[in-house]
């Protein structure tokens, strides 16, 4: 007998990470089995641990007897019989145990999709995708799409689309986002998840990304300045806050565990404010009235400051994870009422935070996904809204958007004429199957008008993702948002991006987040996953804020782009052409490829026509010698190779055939992509190496392919045969992450690491840089003498290919680091360990001596660091603002240039060293 939550997710963890039937290492639903009849053994009351994902769970045995067994887990008390678990029936036991995460809920989603249980997982992605967002409401989408056969947006004929709603801005890129400290951003802005904005009296927006930064913008969403690392980072929980008549003071939380931070300067500096009694959550709010009367939602409760964010004390009474407030303005006095939302209820206090009650009457259920308040001392107007899950109840809509005219003593619907009240799905590409309210904002200026985000129940209007507006406070509403260029031509109000014009369609991203002007409720902005959208005018027309076209930018799948500094996206090689350095190229996660034709200003997205057969990530390029325009590249739908996500399984459930991927090629400078790869797995394809020496127009060429080893061509990339013999440990860990081909014909292999499960131990076998002296017929290990659990890119010196840099992150230990070997491997030696995570280091192609290291997620400070003498001392670049850094790449016109990719924060040009110093030698080394 045994407990059904947990070893419930401890089976479907289990069988999604390592891909299905019980085999190879012991069974967690027998470990789980085991503990809890040895725990029988000893009676009612035993206290016992279980492995709850990677880590100990309590237990406490209540009951135990020959047919059914009763445990107690985090809180909750299950029993289940002993018998065996058929899909459905393990479906339904792990729904006994109380699962309010978004990831449990992914976890039974999986499950369900991958048993055909098509109910379940629909019921399972809604409310994984209404508990989170970003890379989890992602995933419900993907897997959402798997249910059906069709595309997850529709495919009709493309309309035209219509004029900007807005000129573009004249200038170059180069002049549009100014340079921070010798640094500027370029390739293309948005393209990754952002969350939790705000905006200030007068305007100024402040937009957190899950990738590590946060943004501030000057000008109403134009253009966007990232917040040095050293400063703050992005939080994705925790709406900041503007001071009331101030908006160069802020408040905001910081970083994955939020530590809450305040800037005096509009976002420059940033300096530590109290400790919040729990990791922050919701929002934090100011009083206008009071600045120094403060609240803040936490993943507890609510915490209230009287001294300006100081000091921080919990209220009691306000109950669950902090969802939003509003201070009452028609009151005065040090007492003003308080309005606190939580995810368990709404509560008010009439005397200033001391005591609080209650103020739930009238919602038929209390799960408060947002909330607002709107108050107005000359109307004497106060009105609350808030949203709460929408139900379908004996055939009516219930649920959405709801307010309250009297304090919080009484709730009413809110779900007047014209919003969306479906009850069922229109169409596959939905993505709820009810009507679904996400955010509620409103302003003190105008109570009565209230805007409401939704998810849509169907892609055409009026069933579409969209912006609700009412200024009757919630009588009568309207659609604002149209940003599908198919939409009716009166309706289509968004200016371009390079989606919606490149495709002629756009998808339709829920919102992750939204704001309002407190002083102009006419401005908002609205965020979700790889777009953010603004208004200026109350919803007539929306700005698409993550890009800006470029001036003279033909319309259409042709068209080109600035980058106006919002960079939210992993980038792994740039590339200058050899044959025509005007020409540049990004090898992107989540949106491809991108190119330029004039040094790098603007940028192409690629179009249909142009699209390699897996379009969600390029890693690497590789240029024929001889033949201008000739080019290898490797794609594939799963990102994030060899970083955490994927060393983890949190991606992709640690199945590489589940990715699909391969091998192109294009003859026209990256313009168009055709597949090359008969004879490679349709899994991911990670890295390419093309051998200059062998003939033109028949080259060799090498491929490597995650879980599968290296693959060769000698057709010119036609055909591919395995070449793997002696590499990793097949069956164990043959994630081959990159191959490289020296100058003398040595061949490289790096296999990276790979988890037991998400946080697990690393496996011991495989890892490590591998070489070959004849073509890939055999592999000898170089690193076995100096084993690294994860490594993750290597880089070979030009003139000697007994000369090699690996870096290697912390495998759950201090391994980590920057090593080198100057003799083939027979030896290594750490040279620097700056943070657990070093991504690679590499040498400068003509200065003798210089050394590049880069670190790329958890790095402690500057993520990339120049040696200039070989190694022994090192300088950070500090200047650079964003700090997961991952490949460099030179200009051969410019020496005083250096481009870094990064994870999560596009590509940054720059000085070649810190402080822009152009010392050194010239020579090759």
């Amino acid at each position: 007998m045994y407990n059904s939550g947990i070893p419930v997710f401890i089976a479907l963890g289990w069988m999604l990470f390592s891909g299905g039937a019980c085999g190879g290492e012991a069974d967690p639903v027998e470990k789980i089995k085991e503990a809890v009849t040895e725990a029988a053994g000893k009676g009612g009351g035993t206290k016992f641990f279980i492995d709850y994902f990677g880590a100990p769970a309590r237990a406490t045995l209540i009951s135990a007897d020959a047919n059914e067994v009763n445990v107690e887990v985090m809180g909750q008390e299950v029993g289940v019989a002993w018998e065996g678990f058929a899909p459905r029936r393990l479906y339904g036991l792990a729904r006994k145990f109380r699962a309010e995460d978004a990831a449990y809920r992914m976890v039974l989603a999986r499950y369900c999709v991958a048993n055909d249980l098509v109910e379940e997982a629909e019921s399972e992605l809604q409310k994984a995708a209404e508990l989170d967002t970003g890379e989890i409401r992602e995933e419900a989408y993907r897997l959402a799409a798997r249910l059906h056969p069709a595309e997850a947006q529709p495919e009709v004929p493309a309309a035209a689309p219509p004029p900007a709603s807005r000129p573009a801005p004249a200038g170059s890129g180069k002049d549009l986002v100014p340079p921070r400290g010798g640094w500027v951003p370029i390739g293309f802005s948005g393209g990754g998840a952002m969350f939790t904005p705000a905006i200030s009296h007068k305007g100024r927006m402040f937009v957190n990304c899950d990738m590590s930064p946060a943004f501030i913008s000057n000008d109403k969403g134009r253009t966007w300045k990232m917040i040095h690392h050293a400063q703050i980072g992005g939080n994705t929980r925790c709406r900041p806050c503007f001071h009331p008549a101030n908006d160069d003071i802020i408040y905001a939380a910081g970083g994955y565990w939020g530590a809450l931070k305040m800037s005096r300067d509009g976002g420059e500096t940033w300096t530590a404010a109290g400790k919040p009694s729990a990791r922050p959550a919701g929002e934090i709010a100011m009083s206008p009235g009071n600045p120094s009367l403060m609240m803040i939602g936490t993943a507890e409760g609510v915490d209230i400051s009287r001294d300006g964010g100081a000091t921080w004390k919990k209220c009691n009474g306000p109950a669950g994870e902090g969802v939003g407030f509003h201070f009452d303005q028609t009151g005065a006095g040090a007492n003003r009422t308080i309005f606190a939302a939580t995810a368990q209820g709404i509560w008010r206090s009439d005397d200033g935070g001391q005591t609080w009650q209650e103020k739930t009457g009238g919602l038929p259920w209390k799960d408060i996904r947002s909330f607002a308040g709107g108050s107005n001392a000359g109307t004497g107007e106060i009105i609350l809204y808030c949203v709460i899950p929408g139900k379908n109840v004996d055939g009516a809509y219930d649920g959405g958007v709801y307010k309250s005219s009297d304090r919080g003593e009484q709730w009413v619907s809110a779900m007047g004429e014209g919003i969306n009240q479906d009850l069922k799905a229109h169409d596959q590409w939905s993505q709820a199957q009810i009507a679904t309210y996400t955010q509620v904002l409103t302003t003190n200026v105008k109570p009565k008008t209230v805007y409401a985000n939704n998810l849509n129940t169907g892609f055409w209007p009026p069933h579409h993702t969209t912006c609700f507006r009412s200024d009757d406070a919630g009588g009568t509403w309207r659609a604002t948002l149209y940003y599908d260029p198919r939409f009716k031509a009166d309706q289509y109000n968004v200016s371009p991006n390079y989606h919606s014009y490149t495709l002629g369609q756009s998808y339709q991203e829920p919102a992750s987040g939204a704001a309002i002007c407190p002083g102009d409720p006419d401005i908002l902005i609205r965020v979700g996953g790889m777009k953010c959208f603004t208004t200026l005018d109350g919803g007539k027309t929306w700005n698409s804020a993550h890009n800006v076209l470029a001036p003279d930018s033909p319309p259409g799948p042709r068209s080109t782009w600035l980058c106006n500094g919002l960079v939210v996206t992993s980038t792994w090689h740039y590339y200058i052409d050899p044959f025509e350095h005007n020409r540049h190229y990004i090898a992107y996660t989540d949106i491809g490829f991108g190119r330029s034709v004039d040094g790098g200003k603007s940028w192409h997205w690629w179009n249909r026509e142009e699209w390699a057969p897996w379009r969600n990530t390029c890693y690497e390029l590789a240029f024929d010698p001889e033949i201008p325009g000739k080019v290898w590249g490797t794609f594939t739908d799963v990102h994030d190779i060899p970083n955490g996500n994927i060393v983890g399984g949190r991606h992709w459930n640690n199945s590489p055939e589940r990715g699909p991927g391969g091998m192109c090629v294009s003859t026209d400078f990256a313009a168009h992509w055709q597949k090359s790869m008969e004879g490679l797995p349709m899994a991911p394809c990670c890295s390419v190496a093309v051998d200059g020496r062998s003939p033109k127009g028949n080259r060799t060429l090498y491929a490597a392919v995650l879980e599968h080893g290296v693959y060769k061509s000698t057709d010119d990339g036609k055909t591919w045969t395995r070449k793997s013999q002696g590499l990793g440990a097949p069956g164990a860990n043959q994630r081959v992450c990159r191959v490289l081909l020296h100058a003398d014909g040595t061949l490289f292999a790096l296999v990276t690491g790979k988890r037991t499960r998400t946080y697990g131990p690393f496996v011991k076998e495989g890892a490590g840089l591998y070489r070959s002296a004849d073509g890939g017929e055999s592999w000898e290990h170089i690193t076995a003498s100096n084993r690294l659990d994860w490594p993750k890119d290597f880089d070979v010196h030009p003139k000697d290919s007994r000369h090699i840099l690996l870096g290697a992150a912390d495998a759950n230990d201090k391994s980590g680091g920057l090593y080198r070997t100057t003799d083939g491997g027979a030896t290594w030696q750490r040279l620097a360990s700056k943070g657990p995570e070093t991504f690679g280091g590499y040498f400068h192609p003509t200065r003798s001596g210089w050394i590049y290291m880069s670190l790329c997620e958890g790095s402690p400070g500057t993520g990339l660091w120049l040696s200039r003498d070989s190694g022994r001392t090192w300088e950070g670049f500090d200047a650079l603002p964003f700090s997961n850094i991952q490949r460099p790449a030179f200009d051969p016109d410019d020496p005083s240039v250096l481009y870094v990719t990064t994870f999560g924060g596009s590509v940054w040009k720059g000085p070649i060293a810190p402080g822009g110093a152009e010392t050194g030698s010239e020579r090759p080394e």
